[in-house]
Formats: structure tokens, sequence, C-alpha cells
């Protein structure tokens, strides 16, 4: 990607509008400067929905990887976001407040979080993550047991390894998705359940995780609870595992030292 892109912000705009180039939008995000923000802010005052969704799009990450304007885009996405109906531009909104991390953010998303709209929803989770806020953790509490497979698959990701919070509320809702998502088409939400209960060290998952390592085939997830764990009794598994198992050795090697060390 050509960061120092000769177009002019209308260009790039026009071009995204019509494209929908995430590569276009990067390029605005680069560039982060008066008048990417002013044309930004313009789009998010548009009567056309595609057009205010490319302004929160663009506003939600400014100047990266130097931010840039983050107070005036916040105050723009959260005004925008109450009064906005379209599904399309709630999902943006919902992001770039996640991309733009203001603690300011969280009360204007909650509201949403029983929206109809399942995009809507995931906007919200992802709007959500690594806050250590009761009301964003009781949110992805909620959320982690939505019928879409996408909001229960972030909200248990956000809960499980973006906070360090341990509360009998979030074991249980980690715990509900550990016993319910044990499918093949589940696996990554089973997985995020078992990376955030073994960094909780709940001994509820110590004999499934040790069959899992066990078993003839092992996701990325198993292993990596494994580390978090860090318990001996893992590390018998863990060393046959080693026999065979290709995927990330660096993170495998981890899991056996954290398991080793308590021996």
């Amino acid at each position: 990607m050509n960061w120092h892109d000769p177009r002019s912000t209308q260009e790039l705009i026009e071009l995204a509008l019509k494209s929908e180039n995430d590569d276009v939008v990067g390029i605005l995000h680069f560039r982060g400067n008066q008048e990417v923000f002013a044309a930004a802010s313009k789009l998010c005052n548009s009567q056309n929905p595609r057009e205010r969704q490319l302004g929160a799009d663009i506003l939600g990450q400014l100047g990266i990887p130097h931010r840039t304007f983050p107070d005036q885009s916040l105050t723009i996405l959260i005004r925008l976001l109450e009064c906005e109906q379209n599904t399309d531009v709630l999902n943006s909104i919902g992001i770039a407040l996640g991309h733009l991390h203001d603690p300011r953010a969280i009360a204007p998303l909650i509201r949403l979080k029983s929206h109809p709209s399942p995009s809507v929803r995931y906007g919200v989770v992802f709007g959500l993550l690594e806050y250590e806020d009761e009301l964003a953790i009781s949110t992805l509490i909620k959320l982690s047991s939505d019928q879409d497979y996408e909001v229960r698959n972030w909200a248990t990701f956000g809960l499980g390894s973006q906070i360090e919070t341990d509360t009998t509320a979030i074991r249980e809702a980690l715990y509900q998705r550990f016993i319910n998502e044990n499918t093949d088409e589940n696996y990554e939400i089973y997985g995020e359940a078992l990376v955030g209960l073994a960094k909780r060290k709940d001994s509820r998952i110590l004999t499934r995780l040790i069959e899992e390592l066990l078993s003839d085939y092992v996701g990325v997830l198993a292993v990596e609870a494994a580390e978090e764990f860090a318990d001996s009794r893992l590390y018998p598994a863990l060393m046959q595992l080693k026999q065979w198992w290709t995927k990330n050795n660096h993170l495998l090697e981890r899991a056996i030292n954290n398991c080793q060390e308590q021996t």
C-alpha cells in the first residue's frame, strides 16, 4: 500500500464510496490531517447512509499509528450513534468507537445491546472490548450467549482474553460457552472460553483440557489454554503432544515451560 498516495483526499473518498476498498480507507487513516478529518466529519452529516458509514470508518482510526483528532472524532461518533437508524452505519460506529477506546463511549454503546440486528450487536461487542468496567463487562456477559455466532464469539473472546477482571459472573459466562459450544462448527467459541477459564485457573476445565491435549486433533487455543493454566498436571500431555504437533512450536514450548516450572 502506498501511504504517500498522490491522489487528493476527495478522490480517495470517492473511490472508497464506489469500491468499499479498505486500502483506500487505510491511506486516509494514515494521512490523518485536518483535511481528512473535515471530510470525514462532513460525511457523517450526510443524508446518504453509505457516506455516513465511510465517515465513521475514517474517524475510527484517523491518524494511525499516531492518532489525530480523537476527542473531536469521539464527539461526532457518539452524536451520530444517538440518532442513527441504519444498521450498517451503527455497526461501523461501534467498530470505530472500539478503535478509539474511550470509556465515554461505553454508556451510549450499551443502549444498543438488544438491537434486533446482529451486525449492530457485533458493533457493540467490538466497541466494548478491553474495558475493565462493570457495565461493559455485564454487557459482554449478556452478549456471550447471543444467538448470533460472531456476536457470541467476540463477546467470549472479550471476556476470556481481553480483560484481567475475574468474577464469578465472568467465569460462569465462560463456563456456559465451554460446555455448550464444544462442537466442530463452534470450536473457536469453545476454545476462547477454554483460554479464559484457564487464565483464571478454573479447575473445572482441567480434565477436559488434558483429554483434548491427548486427542488426535489439538487446536491452538487448547495449547494456549495450557500455557495460561501453567499446571504440572498438563505437562505429560504436552510432552506427548510435542512428538507430532507442528502448528505453533513456540506456543507449545511456552506451554511446556510454564507447566514444567510447577513440577
